[in-house]
């Protein structure tokens, strides 16, 4: 249910699957993380890639790998050496500082020193939680809803395969938590499906508002998630 609601909201908004999927996984099974979110972030892209494709901002996204790549190696040593929670805390409380300042002025500038940025702390929190999109997502939220579906769906694509890899290398990917996002495909499949409607009525001109939406309840997610297994 958790990985269906969350596929309702990344197919309607851009981002959002591990809001709400990655708590609900951590509860259950903490041993299936981040692996079997991770699964689920690269298999889900796809589907929004089959539909917008065409909209993707290539220049953007250059500049939003480059800065993943590095993000993801530190994201992997925090799995491996430190404990994530201190890390969620933090990083929860600087999106919500962000989307605070985003909502009551201007817009974040949308350049190649900003995207890189966002990239970088995206593969920090996105390799450690299974949450990386709200960074990406504030750099992105003037845009229009298809270019932020599409960006955000190659760069996610290939975040989590990377996330995948290294995870792997670290010996932090179990075969359960392969299987497990293998079975949770199924319910993604379903939630991107119904969220055909809802992407129409958003791209009616409450883009913004509803990545500003995610972007804040993701953070307060991630702050409690950290609190509560600190």
């Amino acid at each position: 249910m958790a990985v269906f609601v969350g596929a309702v909201v990344q197919g309607s908004v851009g981002f959002g699957m591990g809001l709400v999927a990655a708590p609900v996984l951590t509860l259950l099974d903490p041993s299936l993380m981040p692996g079997a979110i991770q699964v689920t972030n690269m298999t889900l892209p796809l589907f929004t890639l089959a539909v917008e494709w065409r909209r993707v901002d290539w220049r953007g996204l250059g500049f939003a790998v480059l800065g993943r790549l590095p993000g993801s190696v530190i994201g992997a040593a925090i799995v491996v050496y430190i404990s994530i929670h201190h890390l969620g805390i933090f990083v929860g409380a600087m999106v919500l500082v962000a989307v605070i300042l985003t909502a009551r002025a201007v817009s974040l500038p949308r350049n190649g020193f900003t995207i890189t940025s966002a990239g970088f702390v995206s593969g920090i929190t996105g390799t450690a939680t299974g949450i990386g999109g709200p960074p990406i997502a504030l750099v992105y939220q003037t845009a229009k809803g298809p270019e932020i579906r599409a960006t955000l769906a190659m760069f996610f694509f290939l975040s989590a395969a990377q996330s995948l890899v290294i995870l792997a290398l670290v010996g932090h990917l179990p075969a359960r938590a392969l299987g497990a996002g293998a079975v949770l495909v199924l319910p993604m499949i379903a939630g991107f499906l119904v969220s055909g409607p809802l992407r129409r009525y958003l791209d009616g001109g409450k883009v913004r508002i509803a990545v500003l939406v995610v972007a804040a309840v993701s953070a307060v997610v991630l702050v409690g998630q950290s609190l509560a297994g600190a």
